[in-house]
């Protein structure tokens, strides 16, 4: 049936994002810090990204809560908003 078996495009993006190889889970972590790090650890590692490093990792960051919108919980919101500004620390900006 056609409306059992969806395919999301950001689904796609995120487990198979052409700038980052992500590790396993990484949204899903409940501290900032950590998924800040492990979005820099693939930024930094990436040899297939256009832009620079922290442009990436800020990029696919944002895209994730952007496509989770009104489905993303308040609490998952807050901790990856802080985990913004973990990453900018991470990159001294």
């Amino acid at each position: 049936m056609w409306f059992m078996a969806r395919n999301y495009w950001s689904k796609q993006v995120t487990e198979h994002s052409n700038a980052l190889d992500l590790e396993r889970d990484v949204f899903n972590e409940d501290d900032p810090r950590a998924i800040a790090l492990s979005l820099k650890r693939s930024a930094d590692r990436s040899k297939r990204r256009k832009g620079s490093p922290y442009r990436s990792a800020m990029s696919m960051l944002t895209f994730y809560i952007n496509r989770a919108g009104k489905n993303l919980p308040k609490k998952r919101l807050k901790i990856l908003e802080a985990a913004k500004d973990e990453l900018r620390a991470a990159y001294g900006r």
